[in-house]
Order: C-alpha cells, then structure tokens, then sequence
C-alpha cells in the first residue's frame, strides 16, 4: 500500500492531509499557531512554529498507518512572506507575512521610480505591498544588519522543504509571488534582482510544483515515522495547490477560494498579462499559467467579526439568527479591507468599514453585511477577468468560508454563476498530495491526477429573485471605496 501526505502551511494553522494513491482521504490532522502584529498593519510569524506543528502533527495523522508506506510528501504554501537566512541556515527575523502592508513606501517605489512598464516586462506584474521584492527593499532600508546576513531568501513552504530535504528549493509558481520571478521564462529575473540588491545565488533553485527535490532525510524521517524514501516534490503556492485540488487545471477553469485570504483563480495553458495589472500573472503548479485575483480578507473578516467584536465562536449558531429573507436587503455595507486591500485597488491605506449603521442594526445584520462584502469584493476580481474577454460561467470553490451553506448560496447568487463544491475540502492539501502522486510516478500528468481523483459533491445554482437584489447592491457597493478612498491617504 502506498500513502502520500499533502501539507497546507496557512496563515493560522497547518493542516496535513493523508491519502492513499487512489486520492482516498484517510485522515486529516490541524495545528494551529499564532501571528504576530506587532504594529499597526504589520503581520508577522515565526518560522520554528510552523516546523513544530509539522513534527507534532504528522505522527498522529500516520498512527494508523505503517509509516514506512508513506511514499511521497508535498507542501502548499501562504505565499510572499520573506523567510531569510543567515550562513548556516538560521532564520534571521521573524517572517513578514503576505497579509503585512508595512511597504508601502517600496511599492510606490517600485511602481513609480522604477516604474510599472519595468516591472511588467521583466516579471509580468506590478508591486503590492504584499509581494515579497518590496519586503526585501524594506529589510534594506530599515534592518541593514539583517539584510548583510542574509545568504538565502525563501518562501514559507520552502523553508519547510528545506528542513525536510536539506535542498534549497522553489516551485514556479510560488516564485511567481515574489516580484523577482520572470514569469514568462520561468527564471529568476536579473534586472530584479539587481533592483533588490540580491545575488542568484542567494535564490532558491526552481522546479516545477511536481518535480522531486529531494527525499526525506533519515533522522527527520525517524523523528517523524516515515519512510526515509519518501519523495519530496517541490511544492506550490497555496492558491495553485488549491487549484490542482479542485481539478482547475489547463484552459479557461475557475477556482475561488474562501480561506484567510480569497481568491479567484483562472487557469490557462498559455501565458498571458492582465493588461490592467489588476490581477497577477503567475505560474501554476500544472506546468502551465493562471491569472490570479486576491483580496487581503475574506474568512479572516467574518472570523474577526465573531471572534473579537461578537465574542462568539460558534459560528453555527451565529448564522441561524440571520433571517434569510433579508439576503440582497441588508442596508448595511461592509468593505473588507481590514489589512488593506491588493486586488485590484491595490491600497495599503484602506481598512474596513460598516456603512449604514442604525439603532436597530443587530449582530445578524452586521454579520450578513460581512458574508456580502467579502462576495462583493471577489466580484471586484470577477469583473476584471470579464473586461479582459474571460468568460467565468461556473467554479469550483474551496477553502474554510465554504463550509458556510449560506456564504455559499451568497456568493453564487452575487457572481451569478454556478458553484462546484468538491468531496475533498482541504483543498491546498489535497493538491499537494496529487503533486506528490505526479512525482513518485503514480500518474503521468498532474491534469490526468487532478481529473480522475476530484469528485463534486454539490452545486450551488444562481437564483434569479436573488440575482437581481445582489445586482442592485453590488452597485452600490461600488460607490463607497471610490467616495472614501482620498479619506484613507488623510488619515494614513
């Protein structure tokens, strides 16, 4: 019998995934971790926890099992955050995550000084303060004794392959991330680099997302309990690995994810720049190309409404009292742009907002306008795929806010499409597992693997009462951001 593993490093917890080689889910083990925001608009991590709750996690998701059956193992991945390490492989700082809107400064820098058409040409994408070439610019600047010692760069997963394989590695699509990546020929920029003031051989080696790095090595194979000839493929970044999860692979699929952060995902066989540089421009973990629209907050928004300001974790319970007549009647509104927002405005400065509060607003009422700002906010995204000629009729949807039924029927009646929920949840796990399948040479293709082993459970049908009333207050919504964005810069 043979097991593959597939590890989803998030910004809140690390999930592992167990399957067999017919994508059987055999079991699934979550550990969490916290983020740091030491100031305001800074989101921070430190790297030992992530390594902690893979060496604590994975014995127990294998107890079933003989872990000498484990034949491969792959890892997704929060992407952009700048793991940096000295000589002998420490970690110098704390990680400085995706969701960390500190460079603001250097992203104007790079958009202006060295300018957009620059960027574009030699990576395909413009900055955002999130990507990873303005985190290095801001170590430069602002921590010069850090920046001397850095001898290499990494991505989150990476630093966990690393840890797994000894082998300094990246895939293509997480490298897509960076800013220092020359999408289109699958290299690591020069002029970027240069731009950066970092050497190639302070970068990662790249491989494609299916491609064996390495095994696992034998004393952190011990240590864990499984085979030290278990592969380790090199991996994707988690919004790619969720999208080979949900069988989003070659041409003209659509993938939309609800975690932390949400994203639409549009998968293509070719390479292609959204000429708006709204949407980014990456590579996929199936060999070929997608274009990727990401908002900062989108389960993080309705988990900081009920965790923090309801002070009520049971979330099931919360949405029960929400009376369903009043979906697409709410008047109130919610901008989900509690750090900041990245497509396609691109504001370090925006923040979340409720507009229309009354005295007889209720908790229901506020988390409603949450569930609907977030929608409203992937149909920003969607509505830039649309002026680009991309037809999105249906997709797949995955992630932690799409177990909510009810964020689901939202979502489809405020996008006016079909949705296909998976069998398997854990999207970016289940991905991962399919690429290490790719590698240890169960399956020819990641496109094959992905297509014989994802099964929907379920489809959300757009309804046209519904469609109209969401119609009305998405454009309405559309008005508020434009009205209060000069607001934002005054009180930045």
């Amino acid at each position: 019998m043979k097991y593959f593993i597939g590890v989803d490093l998030g910004t809140s917890s690390l999930k592992l995934l167990l399957t067999d080689a017919d994508g059987k889910v055999i079991n699934s083990v979550t550990r969490d971790y916290s983020v740091s925001y030491p100031k305001s608009g800074w989101s921070e991590q430190n790297a030992e926890d992530w390594w902690s709750a893979l060496k604590l996690g994975l014995p127990e998701l294998i107890k079933d099992i003989n872990g000498e059956e484990v034949a491969g193992l792959g890892v997704a991945g929060q992407m952009h955050g700048l793991v940096i390490l000295d000589k002998d492989d420490n970690v110098i700082r704390p990680v400085i995550l995706w969701n960390d809107g500190r460079t603001w400064k250097e992203t104007e820098y790079l958009n202006t000084v060295i300018g957009k058409e620059v960027l574009s040409e030699n990576t395909a994408n413009i900055a955002f303060a999130g990507f990873t070439a303005p985190k290095i610019l801001w170590v430069k600047e602002n921590e010069p004794d850090n920046f001397e010692k850095i001898s290499k760069i990494m991505l989150p997963k990476d630093y966990l392959n690393y840890l797994l394989t000894g082998v300094h590695a990246c895939d293509y699509s997480d490298a897509s991330g960076m800013l220092l990546l020359d999408v289109k020929n699958k290299c690591w920029s020069k002029k970027m680099l240069d731009i950066c003031s970092v050497k190639e051989e302070q970068m990662p080696k790249l491989f494609e997302s299916y491609d064996v790095i390495g095994t696992v090595l034998p004393e952190i194979a011990s240590e864990l309990g499984i085979s030290s000839k278990a592969i380790v493929v090199a991996g994707a970044g988690d919004n790619a690995a969720a999208a080979i999860g949900t069988a989003t692979t070659g041409e003209g699929k659509c993938n939309i994810s609800l975690g932390t952060s949400g994203t639409i995902f549009v998968s293509s066989e070719k390479f292609g720049v959204d000429k708006y540089n709204a949407l980014h421009s990456f590579a996929h973990a199936d060999g070929g190309f997608h274009l990727m629209g990401c908002i900062l907050s989108a389960a993080s928004c309705h988990k900081w409404l009920c965790d923090k300001v309801l002070c009520e974790k049971d979330y099931a319970l919360l949405e029960s009292e929400i009376d369903t007549a009043l979906l697409g009647k709410n008047e109130l509104f919610f901008l989900p742009y509690l750090m900041g927002e990245r497509s396609p405005i691109n504001d370090t400065d925006a923040t979340g907002m409720f507009i229309g509060l009354r005295p007889d607003t209720t908790r229901s009422d506020m988390l409603l306008a949450v569930l609907e700002g977030v929608s409203f906010a992937i149909r920003d995204n969607i509505e830039i795929a649309k002026s680009l000629g991309i037809v999105v009729k249906e997709s797949c949807l995955c992630g932690g806010g799409a177990k909510s039924r009810l964020w689901r029927k939202i979502l489809a009646n405020v996008l006016n499409i079909k949705l296909n929920i998976p069998v398997a949840e854990e999207g970016p796990g289940y991905g991962t597992a399919i690429l290490a399948m790719v590698g240890a040479g169960e399956y020819e293709s990641v496109s094959e693997a992905a297509e014989r082993l994802v099964e929907i459970k379920e489809n959300i049908i757009p309804e046209e009462e519904l469609v109209a009333l969401y119609e009305e207050k998405y454009r309405k919504f559309r008005l508020i951001y434009p009205t209060v964005k000069e607001l934002y810069k005054s009180l930045r």
